[in-house]
């Protein structure tokens, strides 16, 4: 598939993402506890802000290319939701201080956003060279639908334990790490000797899981469209509003009990209209799902893990109270 981008727009875009950064970077330069306003203003502009860019995309480059792109970031923004997720157990399990929390995040976005551009330039090539790898990523997608099945299925609690950690182990066998935070410092000096500090130990821990994460998304996208402006577009937006949405959903993400069932249904959709396609490629006699079908289906999944995600929680809260009584004869 031919790509909507010239070298003038994936400068511009490249240079408009650097430009985010910058303002993120100077909006997280003094370490402060985000408040719901604030949040929830960054968050409408990230929003706001990719909406906009698919109506030019729609309206210059014809509706099937605004309807791939519309769909590929609603993807991106879902599995987004399971990134805050991890995030917020790796903060969580760090104790990081609430006035250092978005500038970790931050640190994360801008790894995840060099992992996915060099996996996004890796598949583009991949794919463009053998049709194979379209398998290869609908194998990888359904596997992870899976492992996220049975997690869901098994409903044990989300715990991290960072002594346990691998990046962790390994990062103390260089240098000695001090007990505790100073600012937003990577290294302190400790007894004349350089120490890593635990802000240090919770950023790469998060950049660690930018790659898991990038395993995913990326082949997740590429099953919608096959323009790599497209991909890296749409993972791009839906990364940069992490930090903000992040304080938005801090208290909410808990309430969403089925997100894993609903992320693991679309993981495996995609995954399953991937093979589709390389059957398709092999075969034309193979159906292949078209992209209006494909954002339905996400839509649909998206709307039920809400639904009853909110009905099961009602449902805790009127729960008989009785139950937990214990009779008198």
């Amino acid at each position: 598939m031919s790509s909507i981008a010239s070298p003038t727009l994936w400068f511009i875009t490249i240079g408009v993402v650097l430009a985010l950064l910058v303002v993120d970077f100077i909006a997280t330069r003094k370490p402060h506890e985000v408040s719901m306003k604030e949040a929830i203003a960054w968050s409408a502009f990230y929003v706001a802000l990719p909406l906009t860019f698919g109506l030019y995309v729609w309206n210059v480059h014809g509706g099937d290319r605004g309807l791939e792109y519309y769909t590929g970031y609603l993807v991106e923004k879902s599995l987004s939701v399971d990134n805050l997720f991890v995030f917020m157990l790796l903060l969580a399990a760090f104790a990081v201080p609430t006035v250092l929390q978005q500038r970790v995040l931050l640190y994360g976005i801008i790894g995840a956003l060099v992992l996915r551009g060099i996996f996004i330039a890796l598949g583009a090539a991949a794919l463009s060279a053998f049709d194979w790898v379209f398998l290869v990523f609908g194998a990888i997608l359904l596997l992870t639908g899976v492992k996220l099945l049975r997690d869901a299925i098994s409903g044990h609690d989300h715990e991290i334990d960072v002594a346990e950690l691998r990046v962790v182990k390994v990062m103390r066998r260089f240098m000695p790490v001090s007990d505790e935070y100073n600012g937003t410092k990577f290294t302190v000096t400790q007894n004349g000797v350089r120490a890593l500090t635990p802000f240090a130990l919770v950023t790469v821990a998060v950049l660690a899981t930018d790659v898991v994460f990038a395993v995913d998304s990326v082949p997740a996208v590429y099953g919608i469209t096959g323009d790599p402006y497209l991909v890296f577009v749409t993972n791009a937006f839906a990364l940069l509003g992490l930090r903000a949405l992040y304080f938005v959903l801090q208290g909410a993400l808990g309430a969403l009990a089925h997100l894993g069932y609903g992320l693991a249904a679309i993981l495996g959709f995609i995954g399953f209209k991937l093979v589709l396609h390389w059957a398709h490629l092999v075969w034309p006699s193979v159906p292949d799902v078209p992209t209006l079908t494909s954002l339905f289906v996400i839509l649909g999944i998206l709307v039920t893990t809400v639904a009853t995600s909110l009905y099961a929680n009602r449902r805790a809260k009127t729960a008989d109270p009785d139950d937990d009584k214990v009779s008198v004869p």
